[in-house]
C-alpha cells in the first residue's frame, strides 16, 4: 500500500502551465503503476494519463495529447503531471492514484490507492 498527497494545482489562464506533483510513501511505490485521473463539475472522473512501474509504457486520454506529460522519479517516490496549454475544459480536481498490479491501465478500479485530490481551475 501507497499513501498518496498531490500538490500543485491552482488557478492559470488558458494556455498557460501547471505541474502537479505526487508524493508517495510506502516501500511498494517503486512497483506501482501511477496514473492521473480528473473529475470536473457534475461529471465523472475519468481517466487523464497513466505510466506503468518502469515508466516505459505511458498513455494519455486523446484530449490531452501533446498538451499533458506524465512522469516518475522512482527514486525520490513522486510522479508529475505537467500540463501545457491548458483550456477552460481541463477544470477539474485532479487525482493521483496507484496501482498495485503494475501494468498501466485506463480502468479506474484497478486503481488501490488514491490521493486527496488537487484543484486545478482554467480561466477564459
Amino acid at each position: 500500500q501507497v499513501q498518496l498527497v498531490e500538490s500543485g494545482g491552482g488557478l492559470v489562464q488558458a494556455g498557460g502551465s501547471l505541474r502537479l506533483s505526487c508524493a508517495a510513501s510506502g516501500r511498494s511505490f517503486t512497483s506501482y503503476a501511477m496514473a492521473w485521473f480528473r473529475q470536473a463539475p457534475g461529471k465523472e472522473r475519468e481517466y487523464v494519463a497513466t505510466m506503468d512501474w518502469s515508466g516505459v509504457d505511458t498513455y494519455y486520454t486523446d484530449s490531452v495529447k501533446g498538451r499533458f506529460t506524465i512522469s516518475r522519479d522512482n527514486a525520490k517516490k513522486t510522479v508529475h503531471l505537467q500540463m501545457n496549454n491548458l483550456k477552460p475544459e481541463d477544470t477539474a480536481v485532479y487525482y493521483c492514484a496507484g496501482s498495485r498490479y503494475g501494468y498501466a491501465t485506463t480502468y479506474q478500479n484497478r486503481y488501490t490507492d488514491w490521493g486527496q485530490g488537487t484543484q486545478v481551475t482554467v480561466s477564459s
